[in-house]
């Protein structure tokens, strides 16, 4: 699949997913920025997507912020979503992540996000119905969580020749010519690069109790059409 037509269905994804979000009771606002860390995950093909604008402005000071940042002890996945739900389906107990203490992220500047209109899945899920700062953790209702998961699963699946990780991780492969290159004649080697293969979607991570109510979702997600 062109690089060009995986960002478009990307971005009727997220469209359909901000549609979503805009129907519940948030406390997140403008400058609220405590979710704002480095532990965010994402595919390739959003690092793609996040290279090529920052690309755009003629400003090569993100690339030292990304490098500088990636040094740093970080978050990184063991496993992609879509794996994680095919152990599940088979009986196997996944790996623990290891959990690490969560950085600023290199981008933030004055409490705002300069990539805030092309941040990946990982940034646009991070929501709550009541001030984190306030009380130190988001509160996110179970259904949302497996909203947030099946995006997660086909954001995955239609970059199913990508890589995924870390969000510092990803970005600095993707800085590299070379490696965006491999990436669009999907040949980028994702283990070589401290990356995670993604998996296509095989298992969808929806209980019982909320298939009925998840159906209109996945049924956009269906008729997405470039």
């Amino acid at each position: 699949m062109a690089i060009s037509v995986k960002l478009a269905a990307l971005e009727k994804i997220y469209d359909i997913y901000d549609e979503f979000a805009a129907s519940l009771d948030l406390a997140c606002k403008k400058h609220c920025t405590h979710c704002c860390t480095t532990s965010v995950t994402l595919t390739t093909l959003e690092g793609y997507k996040i290279v090529k604008q920052l690309k755009s402005n003629q400003n090569t000071a993100w690339m030292e912020q990304i490098q500088r940042a990636s040094e740093k002890v970080h978050f990184q996945p063991k496993m992609t979503t879509n794996q994680f739900a095919q152990m599940c389906a088979a009986g196997i107990d996944p790996p623990q992540e290891e959990q690490l203490a969560s950085l600023t992220c290199p981008f933030l500047s004055d409490s705002q996000c300069p990539l805030y209109s092309v941040r990946p899945f990982g940034c646009r899920c991070l929501i709550s119905r009541h001030d984190c700062g306030r009380h130190g953790y988001a509160d996110i209702d179970d259904f949302a969580l497996s909203v947030n998961t099946v995006m997660l699963q086909t954001i995955e699946h239609l970059d199913a020749d990508g890589c995924s990780g870390n969000m510092l991780d990803v970005l600095r492969v993707m800085t590299g010519q070379e490696n965006r290159q491999a990436y669009q004649e999907g040949k980028l080697d994702c283990a070589s690069n401290g990356l995670i293969a993604n998996q296509p979607l095989k298992v969808l991570m929806v209980p019982p109790q909320q298939r009925t109510r998840m159906e209109p979702i996945l049924e956009s997600l269906r008729n997405i059409r470039i």
